[in-house]
């Protein structure tokens, strides 16, 4: 048993999408983590100790090593969750052991897309029409009052799985539980990313997606640049204000998306993390500002660092992911690193040639090509972008 602070961290990432050793002396507190068996490669050296379970939103599995963990390095003070799908797990556990930080009623209407919709709109949003579907019966009602194509999606979820666009009945699965159903909306695609301080957005960034998540899902590569429009900067952050306020009067590092058609935006779903992909490698790199820290700190119950404000003239930053060549895991065959091919390129992650894709669970970490670029505009890094996504190979092997 140690007489040093307990801090226990659910971790998945391979990449150092967060830096635990900067954000926390490990030497000062006992920091165990509970990890997947990728994740475990990127666990800081001087943890107390490592317990790999098979996912970490298995609410029964991590419980049963936290409670390990607790009899050995005595009961946890804090309970730290960044990845989206473990943020629920994370927020039970704090009720569990007593713990400061974001609770399940703070939690959940950040996870439940029903409970998220209905708050936003209440808040006097504009979101496009929503209903519960826990049966085809609901989908066809909802169809009937609202016509063609409706979005099916669950009520939790990340990364686009499970999301369905159903052109009409004969799409409609034979089984529809804990969905929600929605108008199929027109608009170019943003997100919004940045910190709600518990009144206002105290730091954003909108970017443009170029395609969409779901589409990824289909094998098309994702990219995305941020607007160096400053009235439409400062519109979405104010859009921002209004979406984070319906949900929260606590600090909150926040990933918004949105529909832009034209002067209109409308709402589509908000994370309460670190935007996904590269986001959180180009606030570090490109402006300065580490917000997986910034979460950091909220789920340890204390407020987020402040942030440094850009003025004109500050770098745009983009980034492009490219599916898996093959189903995971897979081995690569073949692949062509594109550093060099353009000035705005300044990073990627390429497997070589042998290297194996696993099948985890960070989606838009493991992928076929991660790619970040930072430029003078929008027009030029979206060029970058789009010349990088059309020229990139990547071929692989299923291994299963």
């Amino acid at each position: 048993m140690t007489a040093a602070p307990h801090v226990v961290v659910l971790h998945r990432w391979r990449a150092r999408y967060a830096d635990y050793a900067r954000y926390l002396d490990h030497a000062a507190h006992a920091v165990t983590y509970v990890s997947t068996d990728v994740g475990a490669e990127s666990v800081p050296s001087a943890a107390r100790e490592v317990v790999v379970v098979p996912a970490t939103d298995d609410f029964a599995a991590v419980d049963h090593a936290v409670r390990g963990l607790a009899a050995r390095h005595g009961r946890p003070q804090w309970i730290v969750a960044l990845k989206e799908d473990d943020l629920g797990v994370a927020a039970r556990l704090r009720r569990r052991w007593g713990c400061p930080g974001p609770t399940v009623a703070e939690t959940t209407p950040f996870r439940d897309k029903l409970a998220m919709c209905r708050a936003v709109a209440g808040g006097g949003v504009d979101v496009p029409a929503f209903a519960p579907a826990d049966s085809p019966d609901d989908v066809v009602a909802f169809a009937d009052a609202h016509g063609w194509p409706v979005v099916l999606k669950p009520r939790e979820g990340s990364s686009s799985a499970g999301v369905a666009v159903l052109r009409g009945r004969e799409d409609i699965p034979t089984a529809v539980s804990e969905a929600l159903a929605q108008v199929f909306s027109q608009g170019a695609v943003h997100h919004v990313d940045g910190v709600f301080d518990g009144s206002d957005v105290a730091c954003w960034k909108v970017s443009r997606y170029l395609r969409t998540c779901l589409e990824f899902r289909s094998g098309v590569p994702l990219g995305s640049v941020e607007v160096d429009d400053p009235d439409f900067h400062a519109r979405a952050g104010e859009f921002a204000r209004r979406v984070l306020g319906a949900l929260t009067t606590g600090p909150t590092v926040f990933h918004l998306e949105m529909f832009a058609d034209g002067g209109r935006f409308r709402f589509l779903e908000v994370g309460a993390r670190a935007g996904g992909a590269e986001v959180p490698f180009l606030w570090r790199e490109v402006h300065g500002y580490d917000l997986n820290e910034a979460a950091f700190r909220v789920a340890m119950g204390e407020p987020p660092p402040p942030g440094a404000t850009e003025g004109p003239g500050a770098p745009i930053g983009g980034w492009l992911i490219v599916p898996a060549p093959a189903r995971r895991p897979c081995r690569v065959e073949r692949s062509t690193p594109m550093l060099g091919t353009v000035p705005e390129l300044y990073a990627e992650a390429v497997l070589a040639p042998g290297q194996v894709l696993p099948a985890a669970d960070a989606y838009y970490e493991h992928v076929g090509g991660r790619f970040r670029f930072r430029g003078a505009s929008t027009a030029a890094v979206a060029a970058a972008v789009s010349k990088i996504a059309a020229e990139y190979r990547i071929t692989g092997v299923a291994l299963d």
